[in-house]
């Protein structure tokens, strides 16, 4: 680039051979000013920015798949608010209803105890307008689980004998047992089991996912203490079926689903 004579008006830009130019009309002081860069020089400028934005891409990809994940645990803890209150009306008793409910869904899924919890959620919570409910980085539930995220353990409405007598998957949503209602004060170890959880490995997608019935992916938890905790599936105990399943917690609702 050669400067002539500062402070000049700009001209129309023009060809001329490999270099494309700027001329700057002359001044009231004579002169002008040229500013010139060959086509080389201009790849080499649009090469640097694909490379920054190759750099930068996946960052900002990660930055907002964490600010997800940060969300889906405010969910959680949103949820945990709602629970309390739940409890507190209701003699420290965790929601109990006899499986399948009248819809045909189980209770310990999120279209099961959602209308159970919803009075203490603020909102009108349904399918299209699920609150805290769904996570915004669920690419499923919208569509197959009316727009619910969470599952909660069905080892809260049954007590530790039944749980202990199932073993298999099938247990929790086939031979449907009585519900028998779980008091707070029945929790062994409440930093250790789970009480409510993504269903899905949202942030950490994995190929042909079946929730808590797979060791595979990372999900966000809600223990019965409060805390949220994001979790790989090899970080969750065995349950009675051999699974990292919640809802099938060795000793139900006295047991723990990872180290405390």
């Amino acid at each position: 680039m050669e400067i002539r004579n500062p402070n000049l008006e700009i001209e129309p830009r023009v060809k001329r051979g490999a270099k494309y130019e700027i001329y700057l009309a002359p001044s009231s002081t004579g002169g002008h000013l040229s500013a010139a860069f060959s086509l080389v020089e201009l790849l080499v400028v649009i090469t640097i920015i694909g490379l920054l934005l190759s750099i930068l891409t996946p960052s900002f990809v990660r930055a907002r798949s964490a600010a997800r994940r940060l969300v889906c645990a405010h969910n959680l803890k949103q949820i945990d608010l709602a629970m309390s209150l739940y409890l507190s009306a209701n003699d420290n008793t965790y929601p109990c209803a006899q499986d399948p409910l009248p819809a045909g869904y189980w209770l310990w899924m999120g279209r099961g105890w959602r209308s159970i919890i919803e009075p203490y959620l603020g909102d009108n919570v349904d399918a299209n307008n699920p609150s805290v409910l769904f996570c915004p980085q669920d690419r499923i539930a919208r569509d197959k689980y009316e727009s619910t995220s969470y599952a909660y353990s069905m080892a809260f409405y049954h007590s530790p004998d039944q749980i202990d007598a199932m073993s298999d998957k099938s247990d929790t949503y086939t031979n449907p047992q009585p519900s028998i209602p779980q008091r707070g004060f029945a929790v062994a170890h409440p930093s250790g089991k789970i009480l409510i959880g993504e269903w899905l490995s949202n942030h950490y997608p994995v190929d042909d996912d079946k929730g808590w019935w797979c060791w595979q992916g990372s999900r966000n938890f809600l223990f019965a203490d409060g805390q949220v905790s994001f979790l790989n599936a090899a970080d969750i105990r065995p349950a009675r079926d051999g699974l990292p399943h919640a809802n099938l917690t060795i000793h139900g609702i006295k047991g723990s689903d990872c180290a405390e």
